[in-house]
């Protein structure tokens, strides 16, 4: 069933802009992903909206979809830098090696890995896909065996 506002003048179709508080929280708590994910859009590129947006999380009941919005608003609030590096963050994890391991496997040292992962040094492209690749194989080894990766 759709979103649907009530006691309001606009609907769920009116732009963000127009839904106000009232309509923010009726978005957060009884809305689906399609309306956060329109929710999300309109707060991230109209930042006069922020305010608003924040008095109706602080008031929503629904503390999971909060939760989901404030991810969701992080992710599209990230510098390229940051999306890099989280990147690189979930790569190494997805490794399941030790950073001095990760190092030697692509022929750097702990220290040079480690100041990749907490963005004192930017690393290139290729180090990067290299890591998402070694992440990628252990994936798939997992997959092959039935191996549950947390």
């Amino acid at each position: 069933m759709p979103l649907r506002f009530r006691n309001l003048d606009v609907t769920p179709d009116d732009p963000v802009e127009a839904w106000g508080f009232e309509g923010m929280l009726a978005a957060i708590d009884r809305g689906y992903a399609a309306d956060w994910r329109k929710l999300v859009a309109a707060v991230a590129s109209n930042p006069d909206l922020r305010p608003t947006f924040d008095a109706a999380r602080d008031a929503a009941d629904s503390r999971s979809a909060v939760a989901v919005l404030d991810a969701a608003l992080e992710a599209v609030e990230r510098t390229p830098a940051e999306q890099a590096r989280a990147r690189l963050r979930d790569a190494f994890r997805g490794t399941r090696m030790t950073q001095a391991e990760l190092a030697a496997h692509l022929g750097t040292s702990r220290p040079r890995l480690s100041s990749y992962l907490t963005g004192k040094v930017t690393p290139s492209m290729e180090v990067l896909v290299a890591i998402e690749a070694v992440a990628e194989r252990n994936r798939a080894l997992a997959r092959s065996q039935n191996v549950v990766l947390l």
